[in-house]
């Protein structure tokens, strides 16, 4: 297989070719929005339909020869199909509008999942119709390209899911796609190509078995808040923190004044959970640069599952301590981007 690959993609035709694709695909506007017309449908015969070309003129030639009116007959009869499976083949794609979501962010090599949406305002459904990647590269190293079919209803919209799998991180544009249609004889060959302008983020491959969190760094100007009552029951409490231990809760105030206090820790007082690039390792070059990005992406996930307020420093800049899904994705986006 490997060898196999190797050899398709030595080859000056198939070389050719994907330049020549790679070239076409640069001509198509970016829109996440695509109505097929006539000016962007494209048609051409298959082989099976070269055969039935071919099997047409031999069935032509010998009832000329032969004076056959059955065959004659026939040779028409066949023609006259063929000509209404390429109408039928051509206006089965063409007025159908094509919407793309943008994929959510994912980790590198993990599988992104674009969702294309295919809406119909004809009166009849419109059938085998496919979606699937524009990758001439992939095309060649597997020789064939993964399609997803489905049936658009009459006035009506189906979805389809298109899924691949970013390597590296950072910020990627989707994928050209292609739709196509051999409906319903299969002797013509119908499609369109469409380059969304949506993107992904793809944050850094987490690491599998990353080491414990750092320590944390004291605090500068840390203090503690006084709650305290007339009899000092509740001295040396503070706010709630995210990440406070439930031994740490003083239930009775909660109770009586429906606050949530903790009872201060001189050590979560005076020290910051921070995720520093320079602390994920010593490995030097653009490898290490990864594995060390691959290490604070899995502290990121690590101290977020654990309810912890983190803060990370990357050369391009600092971010400060907080908790949440929302300060969890800017760091992993800071992360994608470093």
């Amino acid at each position: 297989m490997a060898t196999a690959t190797v050899f398709a993609r030595l080859n000056p035709l198939t070389v050719a070719r994907a330049r020549f694709q790679r070239w076409w695909q640069a001509r198509l506007p970016l829109a996440d929005t695509l109505r097929l017309t006539q000016r962007n449908v494209y048609i051409v015969p298959t082989v099976p339909g070269w055969m039935m070309a071919a099997t047409l003129l031999v069935l032509l030639v010998s009832s000329i020869n032969y004076q056959l009116n059955l065959g004659y007959l026939l040779t028409f009869l066949l023609a006259g199909c063929a000509a209404v499976s390429m109408h039928v083949a051509h206006a089965t794609l063409r007025g159908i509008d094509l919407k793309l979501a943008a994929p959510d962010a994912q980790f590198a090599g993990a599988n992104a999942v674009i969702t294309v949406q295919l809406s119909s305002e004809r009166k009849s459904p419109r059938r085998g119709i496919g979606v699937a990647l524009l990758d001439p590269d992939a095309k060649a190293a597997t020789g064939t390209d993964h399609w997803t079919w489905t049936d658009v209803p009459a006035l009506g919209s189906c979805t389809v899911h298109v899924a691949f799998a970013p390597t590296t991180r950072g910020l990627h544009r989707v994928p050209p796609l292609k739709a196509e249609t051999r409906f319903p004889l299969g002797t013509f060959r119908v499609w369109c190509y469409w380059r969304p302008a949506a993107q992904v983020m793809v944050y850094p491959k987490p690491e599998a078995h990353p080491p414990p969190l750092p320590q944390g760094e004291p605090r500068s100007g840390a203090g503690t808040t006084a709650h305290a009552t007339a009899g000092g029951e509740f001295d040396g409490v503070r706010a709630y923190r995210r990440g406070d231990p439930l031994k740490l809760v003083v239930w009775k105030k909660f109770a009586k004044a429906d606050e949530l206090v903790s009872r201060d820790s001189p050590q979560a007082q005076q020290h910051a959970l921070w995720l520093d690039l320079a602390q994920a390792g010593a490995v030097s070059g653009a490898g290490g640069l990864e594995l060390r990005l691959s290490r604070l992406c899995a502290w990121v996930l690590q101290a977020e599952q654990l309810g912890l307020d983190f803060g990370l420093r990357l050369p391009s800049g600092e971010i400060r301590p907080g908790g949440g899904p929302a300060h969890q994705r800017r760091c992993l986006e800071a992360l994608a981007l470093c």
